[in-house]
């Protein structure tokens, strides 16, 4: 993990060593015993001897680091130390392997801790090495219920265990149906609604003008638009029992595997990874539609693709046919209290300002803001772009926040290592999705018994 020097407010006072050491046995005492000490009923956990004015400490990722720097602005009173890690996969472990080792020499805790991953809470909640759990009760009296009301319908359940809130959702990733206004226009097709005129558009593309599409499958993450966005029972898990289930025979799953089967041998979707230099030399002018989450807008559109304003409308997410929209979602990270932290107040200051600060958020906030009143200034400040050609996209953006499907489970592992493993290399051979679902849910079982959880 890469340290950055400390930002700290000028006239800030700093722990020295010998300060740090002290505050370590401290910790020892207060929080080792693994919840033996008392509980603080105003947080509705054991809590440390806390220091008034002490610096706390924050792990983000690059993309974070305005977070500290608008923060000390607004709070300068507040001494902030922080540090730099990757905050994906490997970040996560790492943020892991720290916290493990602090719980052995029983000091070293960061205050925060920005994640990309969504299954952080599943271990970070529970006890390690006779210490308390890392990660501070969120619900249990310390943050009053009407901040967390404040957060979109569902955007905290990953973070929750049997009942309790262990992390403060940053932004979502809820998938809508991007559209090229332009070449739908000039093709006379109409905008689909479900999946099933998502197939059928994806028939009459490949007859009328071929090497246009609608998407790719070249990445692991399209397990959650496809699979997440059609209610499909593929992942389902009980982390409190370890019991895991998937059904890729299930109607839904093999429904929208026979679409994806029809669409990748009329050609309009295709094998090519949206990151890659062949997808965007060879897509840029000929992507009529996709479904993907809100990000897609700056790191497909804006970014490799470079679509000027004025062409690109933001739908609402596909459906089946007689049925309600329940929309995937990919990504979005989370953040992390220590339960050791010297300095909870301000804990909760930082906290609450990088969730739901609207002038923050609107202006920093590269994903959709998980926080309401946030997303309201942030779908505002897209306005002023004027780069959607529809100026009702962030009330679409807005209610596909509230309608992401919460069938699918977090987990300790990720849903995308079986599709990399079986579903991405098969279609490259030239197998079709339904001949490759026994296969895949064969990994999905076998990845399931390896982090210890009972198939059902």
């Amino acid at each position: 993990m890469a340290s950055t020097t400390p930002r700290v407010p000028r006239g800030a006072k700093l722990l020295t060593v010998s300060a740090a050491a002290a505050a370590g046995l401290l910790l020892l005492s207060s929080c080792a015993a693994g919840g033996g000490g008392e509980v603080n009923a105003d947080y509705g956990f054991v809590t440390a001897e806390q220091v008034a004015d002490s610096p706390i400490t924050i792990w983000v990722d690059a993309a974070r680091e305005p977070a500290i720097a608008a923060f000390e602005a607004a709070n300068p009173d507040i001494p902030i130390e922080y540090e730099v890690y990757d905050g994906n996969a490997g970040g996560s472990g790492t943020f892991q392997t720290k916290v493990s080792l602090f719980d052995q020499s029983g000091e070293g805790w960061p205050d925060v801790v920005f994640s990309t991953q969504q299954n952080d809470a599943i271990w970070a909640s529970k006890e390690t090495n006779g210490v308390q759990a890392f990660a501070a009760p969120l619900n249990k009296g310390w943050f009053d219920e009407e901040f967390l009301g404040g957060f979109a319908a569902g955007s905290l359940d990953y973070s929750t265990v049997d009942g309790t809130v262990y992390g403060l959702r940053n932004d979502l990733a809820q998938v809508v149906l991007y559209y090229n206004e332009t070449l739908l226009t000039e093709f006379g097709y109409d905008i689909p609604t479900t999946w099933e005129e998502y197939g059928e558009l994806g028939d009459k593309l490949a007859a009328e003008h071929p090497g246009y599409i609608l998407g790719s499958l070249g990445d692991s993450f399209m397990t959650y638009v496809y699979y997440g966005g059609t209610e499909s029972p593929v992942w389902q898990a009980d982390n409190a029992a370890l019991t895991f289930s998937t059904d890729t025979e299930a109607e839904n799953s093999v429904a929208i595997s026979e679409i994806l089967d029809g669409m990748l041998e009329n050609g309009t979707l295709v094998k090519d990874s949206f990151f890659s230099a062949t997808f965007n030399e060879q897509y840029a002018d000929k992507l009529v539609a996709v479904p993907g989450p809100v990000w897609y807008t700056g790191a497909i559109f804006q970014g490799g693709l470079a679509v000027p304003a004025g062409e690109i409308g933001v739908a609402a997410p596909l459906k089946w046919e007689g049925g309600e929209i329940a929309t995937g979602n990919v990504g979005g990270g989370l953040w992390y209290a220590s339960s050791h932290s010297q300095n909870l107040d301000a804990v909760k200051t930082f906290l609450e300002f990088v969730t739901s600060d609207a002038a923050f958020n609107a202006e920093f906030n590269a994903g959709y803001p998980a926080y309401s009143s946030a997303a309201e200034a942030w779908l505002e400040k897209q306005a002023e772009a004027d780069y959607f050609v529809n100026d009702d996209f962030g009330t679409v953006m807005a209610d596909a926040a509230g309608q992401i499907w919460t069938g699918w489970s977090v987990t300790k592992w990720s849903p995308e290592t079986a599709w990399a493993t079986k579903v991405i290399p098969g279609i490259n051979a030239g197998e079709t999705i339904v001949s490759l679902l026994p296969a895949w849910q064969t990994e999905l079982e076998n990845e399931a018994t390896v982090n210890g959880y009972t198939v059902e």
